[in-house]
């Protein structure tokens, strides 16, 4: 052996953009998902995207919906599903919590993807309410009013 050892890129981090403009967020969680075959090189290339996804119980067990893995570019017949759900790991106790919101009307949702310092694919995801039509607005006189006065300076 030789004893060098590869150095894992963290930089990985796909936002849900998106959900920022669209919710606010009441309470976050890291999640660990399990993959299937290419799945994870595929996110470590950046080829994911959580536009659509949304978090679900299913039974006893946490599901995510909609999230895009690109297909691996070097995987053969053995490639994985795009637009599969796939399972999300949450300790019991935080399970047990976001069950008790989401019978409150609250959604859960995936705010970004990212890769840990071990290797390990992990989301957070946010307990969120839907923002009204005039809190929208506001964000975005907010965000003009923020760029008109930069630009000043």
């Amino acid at each position: 052996m030789s004893g060098k050892k590869t150095e894992l890129p963290v930089n990985i981090c796909i936002k849900n953009r998106q959900a920022r403009f669209e919710y606010s967020f009441l309470d976050r969680y890291t999640a660990g998902i399990i993959l299937q075959g290419t799945e994870i090189k595929s996110i470590r290339m950046g080829k994911a995207s959580l536009q659509e996804a949304y978090c679900y119980f299913n039974r006893a067990s946490f599901w995510i919906k909609g999230m895009h893995i690109g297909s691996y570019v070097h995987g053969n017949i053995y490639n994985h599903e795009e637009k599969r759900d796939r399972q999300l790991l949450l300790k019991k106790k935080e399970l047990q919590q976001l069950i008790k919101s989401q019978a409150k009307g609250l959604t859960i949702i995936p705010l970004q993807l990212f890769v840990n310092q071990r290797g390990f694919a992990k989301i957070e995801i946010a307990l969120a309410r839907g923002k009204k039509i005039h809190d929208k607005r506001q964000v975005i006189k907010e965000r003009d009013l923020e760029r008109s006065t930069s630009r000043q300076m």
